[in-house]
């Protein structure tokens, strides 16, 4: 049982992309909102991206030394026993110093071993799966967590049934309040009014096939006289800075990374997208047109599954990764010139949103410990 005296404490863990970073924020945030004298302390993967986005996000968080198993024999694979034991020892120790009232995990390297360590303290777990294909760390600690939230329906298939909570995927607040901010985000991104804009988004790391497409198709795009604010990742962007230069006088704008995401959903007209869980509950949210482009190098290829629960509701279009090079422009420029297509997109994804989910998963969690 919590002691009364002090404030509530919960460790969130996971991470490696976007998609599990950012719910995790979420949650907090929700979290501060109903305790606003709450502890929090995420707890990551040592290298990867959360290490800077949860500071960032005004959070503390320490590293473990974990990482996935490769499908190749690799140094890494050879280490991986070690970087467990490791992992789950320092777990044992940040449960022992920190003294959770219940901890969270979100999926990836992260949370595995700090929920592994959580509850065989007795401390109370909870797991929020972001995918309609669950991921290897949360089904491998489905038996030994309270509750699993999940975003779809049917999740029975990788979870006990009597743990599941239907609640979506949580996404920062500021992506549900878009209302208003049209002219603010064009000054942002230095365009203009009176042409429509395209905002491309590969994820977190990036998209190879989305940024190769998008690269062959910058003059397509000029000459039909759109805009487009395109994230393309760390690894494409020195490339692409080349690129847009001969377009900047035709609102042509290439970013590593874009932080104000409000901003850039509020500026768009049409969203090229891949089909992330966190990109699509995003898009649900903002009420965007959208076309989607699942990635095929993801496990059991959940994202055409994710892709496909919008499109089956005329929510969303789909073009397949290997015909992207040849259909993604000409998709996204036939898209941009149709309001009615774009009206009909809008109206059918907003049915889809999930405004709630963070409230849902953290009133679960504080169940756990009432």
């Amino acid at each position: 049982m919590p002691n009364p005296q002090r404030p509530y404490r919960f460790i969130i863990s996971g991470g490696g992309t976007g998609g599990h970073i950012y719910p995790a924020i979420a949650i907090a945030n929700q979290i501060k909102v109903v305790h606003p004298d709450a502890e929090i302390l995420f707890v990551g993967a040592i290298g990867r991206m959360e290490m800077t986005r949860v500071p960032e996000a005004g959070y503390k968080i320490v590293g473990l030394w974990i990482s996935g198993l490769q499908r190749r024999l690799t140094l890494d694979n050879l280490s991986f026993p070690w970087k467990v034991i490791s992992s789950i020892r320092m777990s044992n120790k940040i449960i022992r110093d920190f003294k959770p009232d219940a901890v969270v995990g979100v999926g990836g390297y992260a949370s595995g071993p700090l929920l592994y360590a959580a509850t065989r303290q007795g401390i109370p777990a909870l797991v929020q799966e972001q995918n309609s294909y669950a991921g290897i760390t949360n089904k491998l600690l489905a038996k030994r967590v309270q509750k699993i939230c999940v975003a779809y329906n049917n999740m029975e298939a990788f979870f006990p049934a009597e743990k599941l909570v239907l609640t979506g995927n949580p996404v920062r607040k500021d992506i549900m309040e878009l209302e208003g901010k049209r002219r603010e985000a064009l000054l942002h991104f230095g365009l203009t009014s009176e042409k429509k804009t395209i905002l491309v988004i590969g994820g977190s790391l990036g998209a190879r096939t989305i940024n190769q497409s998008m690269a062959a198709g910058l003059q397509q795009i000029a000459d039909a006289g759109y805009q487009l604010i395109w994230q393309t990742g760390r690894a494409f962007y020195p490339q692409a800075q080349e690129l847009e230069k001969p377009f900047a006088a035709a609102g042509i704008r290439a970013f590593d990374f874009i932080r104000q995401m409000d901003l850039a959903y509020a500026a768009a007209d049409v969203v090229v997208s891949r089909a992330g869980a966190l990109s699509i509950s995003e898009l649900c949210l903002a009420g965007k047109p959208s076309i989607l482009v699942p990635s095929p190098n993801v496990a059991e290829d959940h994202q055409t599954k994710n892709a496909m629960s919008l499109v089956q509701e005329q929510a969303a279009l789909l073009v397949r990764d290997a015909e992207a090079q040849q259909k993604l422009v000409p998709t996204a420029l036939e898209l941009a010139g149709n309001e009615a297509e774009q009206h009909r997109l809008a109206q059918n994804i907003l049915k889809l949103a999930r405004p709630n989910a963070a409230v849902d998963i953290v009133n679960e969690l504080l169940k756990l410990i009432k």
